[in-house]
């Protein structure tokens, strides 16, 4: 229980330091959905976490190829997760912000299985791929039924 809250306290870390566009590789194998997305939300400021600092600004230079895909991967969720929690209906609200976190969960795991060495995280990795996978199905099949 421990690892799994340093993990989520990672995640979160990471998302409020997210500098790249959004993930290519989870954002192609899911999209989402548009019922999801808030019309007429300034995602110009979607860059500035809660200390008010422009992820922009943040040196690239010293971050490996791991860091900037896993920095890529966590924007996408983070601007998703934003759209989403915009919406005026809770139950709506909730599931929105889900498909987009979930998504996170497989853009980090994407990059675990291409950057990472230790076999028991890459199995790991790939576990949490097939599980968000199947709840993201869920959830957009829900929003595409109770949406309009």
């Amino acid at each position: 229980m421990k690892t799994f809250t340093k993990l989520a306290s990672c995640t979160a870390v990471a998302a409020g330091f997210a500098i790249l566009p959004l993930a290519v590789s989870a954002q192609s194998t899911m999209a989402y959905p548009e019922k999801c997305k808030s019309e007429g939300m300034d995602m110009s400021k979607a860059d500035m976490p809660s200390g008010g600092m422009p992820m922009g600004d943040m040196p690239m230079g010293d971050m490996t190829d791991y860091q900037k895909a896993s920095m890529d991967g966590m924007k996408g969720m983070h601007m998703n997760m934003m759209q989403g929690m915009m919406k005026k209906d809770a139950d709506v609200s909730f599931v929105c912000g889900m498909i987009a976190h979930h998504m996170g969960a497989i853009s980090m795991s994407e990059v675990e299985l291409k950057y990472g060495d230790n076999e028991e995280a890459k199995q790991m990795a790939q576990k949490v791929i097939e599980a968000q996978k199947k709840e993201i199905e869920e959830m957009s099949k829900w929003v595409d039924k109770e949406v309009k």
